[in-house]
């Protein structure tokens, strides 16, 4: 066990940490209002998009992510190169940068998680308090942002936080975008010595600790709106 290495590459896969909180931030922003929309869809069993959704969830969750990460990364240079020779936009695909492909998988997959998330959290909600809020002049919109959301929540949170912790640890799989991310920069430094036993446990504690601090921070916060909803009471 090479320990100067080991301490070494852990501040090199430390600075990989930026590139998949921002993935993680991004996927996130993006997949958790889309993923509440797409459930109220399922639940009201919107015509059309109710199935069209229900087939997405079953293939993102029947699918393993590395295999949605080599479609994608794949077929969208493919798309953009047919659409920029049409139009004849003269710009070299292959120069964007794989993080905005990062952003583009992790949301696609982390939507798909969130909607049985929600729908799972919504479904606790007993419908007479909709109808309740209508009867006192609320909208529909009114009375999901003040009475719904709220409460559906406080039950979804724990899901919200496993479904972070989660994507948190499939951003080590960017490394098959050359994101150059934590687990691609200690990959990187092994490379030099083959010191990857090394290298891999720096990894695992970079994740360990980011991970749990994540946790740690849901954990609170859950706290906090049991105590705002008790107060409610």
């Amino acid at each position: 066990m090479n320990y100067q290495f080991l301490l070494e590459t852990f501040f090199v896969a430390l600075s990989g940490v930026p590139i998949a909180l921002l993935v993680t931030v991004v996927a996130l922003v993006i997949a958790l209002p889309l993923g509440f929309l797409l459930a109220l869809t399922r639940i009201n069993k919107i015509p059309v998009i109710h199935h069209l959704t229900k087939i997405y969830v079953s293939f993102v969750r029947g699918t393993p992510i590395i295999i949605q990460i080599f479609i994608i990364y794949s077929s969208i240079p493919l798309m953009l190169k047919i659409i920029f020779e049409k139009y004849h936009i003269a710009y070299d695909i292959y120069k964007i940068n794989p993080i905005w492909y990062a952003f583009i998988v992790f949301a696609f997959s982390s939507t798909a998680i969130l909607i049985e998330v929600f729908r799972s959290a919504l479904s606790t909600i007993e419908k007479g308090q909709l109808e309740a809020a209508h009867s006192v002049g609320l909208s529909t919109f009114q009375a999901y942002t003040r009475i719904i959301i709220p409460q559906a929540l406080v039950v979804a949170l724990p899901n919200i936080c496993t479904a972070t912790v989660n994507l948190i640890k499939a951003t080590s799989l960017g490394y098959a975008m050359s994101l150059p991310e934590i687990t691609l920069k200690a990959k990187v430094a092994a490379n030099v010595g083959y010191n990857y036993v090394e290298a891999y446990l720096d990894i695992f504690i970079v994740y360990l600790i980011l991970c749990s601090t994540v946790e740690y921070l849901f954990k609170r916060y859950e706290k906090y709106l049991s105590k705002y909803k008790m107060a409610n009471v």
